[in-house]
């Protein structure tokens, strides 16, 4: 397989993907496309349900984008990404105040990472991806407000689920991690290939 399609606007994952030698291309959605609809939580969702669901809804608007453009037939790779404390999913924070209570709240704790993987080996085929989920738990120091405030106003919080980046300052908040280090960054490599040597990917 010379490439694949990657379903995803996170240059992280683009990085990622790189980092073990899969070359893809960049399958974007429409300037039509309501992409914020698909990451709506709905009522008494459980973080492993909602980030399940998420990347499958991505996977099957990615097809449909592929068969109405005609491009050239490829396995197609979605993931997402969402931070959940307890019962409670913490997506992409609405504001600068947003982030700033959401780390707040993680400050101290350890929460939950989650990523969903899913693979669609052909667009043409009959739809049945592939879709893995791995989990990491992160703790986080004691954080001060000035710190919080100091984050947030190098907007590294904007975008990101649970308003940080492990790859950015907020490094040095972490105390424990158990898991995958680039799960949290929002592609589990090791989840990734073992996907991929499924439908003959070879390293």
């Amino acid at each position: 397989m010379r490439f694949l399609y990657l379903a995803s606007q996170s240059p992280r994952r683009c990085q990622l993907l790189e980092q073990i030698g899969v070359r893809h291309e960049l399958l974007l959605p429409d300037a039509h496309e309501d992409t914020e609809a698909l990451e709506r939580l709905l009522p008494d969702e459980a973080p492993d349900d909602y980030v399940l669901r998420v990347t499958l809804a991505k996977l099957a608007a990615a097809r449909a984008r592929l068969l109405a453009r005609g491009l050239p037939a490829a396995p197609i790779l979605c993931a997402d990404t969402t931070v959940a404390l307890g019962p409670r999913i913490f997506g992409k924070p609405a504001d600068d105040e947003d982030a700033a209570l959401m780390l707040q709240a993680l400050s101290g704790q350890t929460h939950r990472v989650l990523t969903a993987v899913a693979l669609a080996e052909a667009p043409h085929a009959a739809f049945a991806p592939q879709c893995v989920l791995q989990v990491s738990a992160v703790r986080f120091r004691q954080l001060g407000s000035d710190e919080i405030v100091r984050y947030v106003a190098s907007g590294e919080s904007q975008g990101k689920a649970g308003a940080y980046a492990i790859q950015s300052q907020a490094a040095a908040w972490v105390e424990h991690i158990e898991g995958s280090y680039s799960g949290v960054m929002g592609l589990p490599l090791f989840e990734t290939a073992e996907v991929l040597r499924g439908v003959g990917w070879s390293f």
